[in-house]
């Protein structure tokens, strides 16, 4: 049998100590060296080893690796179509913002599943369940050792785990506390081999730093198989959830929750949820995105006021700051619009991010009405890219995206097919 003993690694060059070290003697680095847990095996050993299994992907059943449904619509999108047999999941989110509400829905669809419980006890739990389904069954293993858990997965033979959270799991191979590098690495890849190994789905709950990024390791993330954020403000009800890798499907795809007093509820229309509140004001404009191979409408709202500063300020929510600063100068020098003397605030209503151009023309459109305070006339789409020139380009998948507008009633659409340049929309609201 191998022997396991612990190696402080510096994660800059790979030198191997012992013990730890406050600064690596090859590369110089500061404070880089992380505790793992390495096999040493005798060479007998590393000659039987070597023996692998060859599969020939022709005769492989792939039966047993069907899509497990989650049975909301929503979750199953994101994840491309269900859970995959054997795959590693991490879910990340802020505090609060109800990752563990989702994952209960999810472990009460899909029988048989083992809910690992590092951060709650049996009782909190029970509380939640009642909340969402007094009926429901649910298995709760309250611990927090790594190998104790996996002997009770292989002894249980669950459908599906959920691991709360991976930050409160560690080994007793290694000396460092809970929490740390080294910990959330090992217990991560000890997990995963069982994952493949049994063909039984994990989820990992995982905490993301006040940056926004998950936290722990970045092998933590190359080493699952779908990393999902939940996203969403606290004081909102709305809740998105985001495919930020996935080995099985598309990462473009956004799952849409609302959060209620029973739980987690789907939200199965979400385009009419981002404009039902919607006013004819000056300064919003209405565009149809896609996300994934579902097309959306969404408001953009812009708010250009005079600055008090040397120079205006430029705030953008949902939309990536730099196209704004683009899209402004566009205005400036196309249309001769003095934005520099002006403070521009853009937001995407209902929490959404976008990150395609084919919501240049609505953001442009947007500006130009809050800046003339002119009303954009109802019932009008912007779809198009904007280019330096002031022209207006053709986006993919426009055909789909012009049927969801006409669906929720809107009867003009402004685009590529029947616009050329920004100058000749903005004289129709001057």
């Amino acid at each position: 049998m191998p022997r396991l003993t612990s190696v402080y690694i510096c994660q800059q060059c790979g030198y191997q100590s012992s013990q730890y070290l406050g600064r690596c003697p090859n590369c110089d680095s500061w404070n880089s060296f992380v505790e793992e847990v390495e096999e040493v095996v005798s060479s007998r050993q590393q000659a039987v080893n070597k023996a692998a299994e060859i599969v020939n992907l022709a005769e492989f059943d792939d039966k047993g690796y069907e899509r497990i449904s989650t049975k909301m619509e929503e979750f199953d999108r994101v994840l491309g179509g269900g859970v995959v047999k054997g795959s590693l999941v991490l879910v990340a989110g802020e505090p609060g913002v109800g990752k563990s509400t989702l994952l209960t829905h999810l472990s009460i669809n899909i029988p048989n599943t083992l809910y690992v419980a590092g951060e709650e006890s049996p009782s909190q739990i029970k509380l939640r369940v009642n909340r969402i389904n007094p009926k429901a069954q649910l298995f709760i293993l309250n611990e927090t050792d790594v190998d104790v858990i996996i002997g009770a997965i292989k002894q249980f033979q669950p459908g599906l785990v959920i691991i709360d959270s991976i930050q409160v799991l560690q080994t007793t191979d290694l000396s460092s506390v809970a929490g740390s590098v080294g910990q959330v690495r090992e217990c991560a890849y000890r997990l995963q081999r069982l994952a493949k190994e049994s063909h039984i789905p994990i989820f990992l709950v995982g905490h993301v730093t006040k940056e926004g990024t998950v936290a722990g390791p970045k092998t933590l993330e190359h080493l699952v198989d779908v990393v999902l954020s939940l996203e969403g403000d606290q004081t909102s009800q709305f809740r998105i959830l985001r495919g930020n890798k996935n080995r099985f499907g598309p990462t473009d795809e956004v799952g849409i929750f609302e959060m209620a007093e029973r739980g987690m509820d789907e939200v199965k229309n979400p385009s009419r949820l981002f404009l039902e509140s919607k006013q004819n004001s000056p300064g919003s404009a209405v565009t149809a995105i896609i996300t994934g191979l579902r097309p959306l409408l969404v408001e953009i709202q812009a708010l250009v006021v005079k600055t008090s500063l040397s120079f205006g300020r430029r705030v953008a929510l949902g939309i990536d700051n730099n196209r704004l600063q683009l899209l402004v100068a566009v205005l400036q020098k196309r249309l001769n619009l003095p934005l520099f003397q002006y403070d521009i605030f853009v937001n995407v209503t209902g929490g959404l991010r976008i990150n395609e151009p084919a919501a240049d023309l609505a953001i442009i459109l947007a500006l130009a009405s809050s800046f003339k305070d002119k009303i954009i006339p109802a019932k009008t789409v912007f779809i198009g890219e904007v280019g330096l020139l002031g022209e207006i380009r053709s986006v993919k998948a426009l055909e789909k995206r012009i049927t969801e507008a006409k669906k929720l009633g809107y009867t003009r659409v402004i685009s590529s097919k029947n616009t050329q340049n920004i100058s000749e929309i903005i004289k129709k609201i001057s």
